[in-house]
């Protein structure tokens, strides 16, 4: 058995973008979803074989927002992105936002994908759903 106090002193040394890296990595590996439960719903669907790949291609369910520009007003930018990521500390948001285009949230609603849109755009920078 893995030495657990090991794995949390290895994990506490992680930023909070590779935590997000390791949760969606565990996520498809054992198929399941540290999500709300509203994108529970289409885990089972999304891991049952071919078939209903094709179905989720016609009906997407997760969307990814994506920063495509910065925008001339940084600091509010930075501001809502922290506010869209939970936990997500001021130099990732910092990193991510002067990274753009970078991927702000994965795996969201569309009705929280817009919201996040509306409301980065609305500091200034420019905003793809995907």
């Amino acid at each position: 058995m893995a030495d657990t106090n090991a794995l949390v002193d290895q994990l506490s040394g992680l930023t909070v973008l590779e935590i997000a890296g390791l949760v969606k990595q565990l996520e498809e590996k054992w198929g399941v979803s540290a999500a709300a439960p509203v994108a529970m719903a289409a885990a089972p669907a999304a891991s049952s074989g071919a078939a209903p790949t094709v179905a989720a291609a016609e009906e997407k369910t997760t969307f990814e927002v994506i920063l495509k520009e910065m925008g001339a007003n940084k600091i509010s930018v930075i501001k809502e992105v922290r506010a869209a990521v939970p936990g997500l500390g001021l130099a990732e948001a910092k990193a991510l936002v002067e990274g753009a285009p970078k991927t702000i949230k994965e795996g969201v609603t569309k009705e929280e994908a817009d919201e996040i849109k509306k409301k980065v755009e609305a500091a200034g920078a420019k905003v793809e759903i995907k």
